[in-house]
């Protein structure tokens, strides 16, 4: 099949090469073609200019898509989701309003264990169809890459019943889909702290790595959960079985995982609600990418993390959703980029770049995601008719996505 996009008001994200990390000076920028064309044939980007250039006979055998008014960019990329769950979790929303804390919820019950207790008692055909309802949810706002963690299983058998649910979800999903197992993500009530790391390290990772079921390892390093002590023993352990670490870090305390996830040469550290100075310089000086999660912030009401700083700093800043039933029930990446803008002070420029271009690297995706160039897959979206690719941001809470390419096909 070939698709030809004709004059498009502006095709954003378009290299040559493959782009570096957006940092510094280059988050601020998007390179912009104006009254572009974009050929894409046998599924990959083909070619891109400005329309006088258009090739002839560009048109004979396409699908012709006039995309006047319009932009093109590479689809999202989300680094951080909680995907496949079982059940939502609207009575601790209602709790959250009436004024009750993250901590006083999961002591009464609620939180992660929640989650766990009805992820236990679902089979992987239920979490399957669940989740690939919000999987293609997801994709018709523009995702068109995306991590889905295990972390609501909290034993053996249903920590790798989630995965193998994930892996289900990569064979038949039309996106790239990275696997990261988070049994470290809360302790069970059955069993005491000290045992449920042996049994990470000793049945479920091992089990993980032989099946091949996670390309990364996660850790919730944060006050109430993990400590760094144990997050060194796992990540150690992981590392050691091929998985790369990535951390849930100083969202609820300055908790050292930063520190820890540089230590473990961590791709990323997400969340970052509570960093300082200490960390910024920490992770300036390392290859582990800082994410942000705006979602979570909105509907928690958490500390915003200092994104200027981190930008200030030199820092190549990522942002992601993570959708998960608890703290962020929503996976819509045109809204988690509108939240980075209007709540943490990022330009409409940092954002995308950090959604596009910063998360394909946050994924390993930096070769084939994130941007325009010739001869890697298309994935893309063409937007709504709007005055400038600011006002995605700016018009926050509609759906500003037209049209979704994935893999060079229309997606419907």
């Amino acid at each position: 099949m070939r698709l030809l996009f004709t004059h498009i008001k502006g095709l954003l994200q378009t290299f040559d090469t493959v782009p570096t990390l957006r940092r510094g000076a280059t988050l601020q920028t998007i390179p912009c073609i104006e009254n572009a064309y974009l050929l894409i044939e046998n599924g990959n980007i083909a070619d891109f200019g400005t329309m006088p250039n258009l090739p002839v006979g560009s048109r004979a055998g396409a699908k012709v898509i006039d995309a006047s008014n319009r932009f093109v960019l590479p689809s999202f990329v989300d680094s951080h989701t909680h995907l496949v769950f079982a059940g939502s979790r609207e009575s601790e929303f209602v709790d959250k309003i009436k004024g009750l804390t993250y901590e006083q919820i999961a002591a009464n019950g609620g939180g992660i264990l929640n989650s766990a207790k009805k992820l236990q008692a679902a089979d992987e055909d239920e979490l399957f169809d669940s989740a690939w309802q919000r999987l293609n949810e997801v994709m018709r706002t523009g995702t068109g890459a995306i991590e889905i963690k295990s972390g609501y299983g909290l034993t053996p058998q249903d920590e790798i019943k989630m995965l193998r649910v994930i892996k289900k979800l990569q064979k038949y999903a039309p996106i790239t889909i990275k696997a990261t197992f988070l049994g470290a993500h809360a302790i069970p009530k059955e069993i005491d702290r000290a045992s449920y790391v042996s049994q990470i390290i000793n049945e479920m990772l091992p089990q993980v790595a032989a099946e091949q079921l996670a390309a990364y390892c996660d850790v919730f390093c944060d006050e109430g959960f993990f400590t760094v002590e144990e997050t060194d023993k796992i990540l150690a352990a992981a590392t050691a079985l091929g998985l790369r670490p990535k951390i849930h870090a100083n969202e609820l305390a300055v908790s050292g995982g930063v520190q820890i996830g540089v230590k473990h040469q961590a791709l990323s550290v997400d969340h970052l609600e509570r960093i300082g100075a200490e960390e910024i310089e920490v992770l300036k000086n390392s290859d582990t990418l800082p994410v942000v999660l705006p979602g979570s912030v909105f509907f928690l009401g958490l500390p915003k993390p200092p994104v200027r700083q981190m930008i200030e700093a030199g820092l190549p800043l990522v942002i992601a959703s993570d959708y998960n039933p608890g703290s962020c029930p929503s996976g819509n990446m045109p809204f988690t980029i509108a939240l980075a803008c209007i709540q943490l002070r990022m330009t409409p420029e940092e954002a995308l770049n950090a959604a596009t271009i910063n998360a394909a690297y946050a994924l390993g995706l930096e070769n084939t995601h994130g941007h325009i160039r010739r001869g890697i897959a298309a994935n893309v979206l063409l937007t709504k008719e709007m005055p400038s690719y600011q006002f995605m941001p700016y018009s926050f809470g509609n759906q500003p996505i037209e049209l979704v390419v994935v893999n060079g096909k229309l997606w419907e």
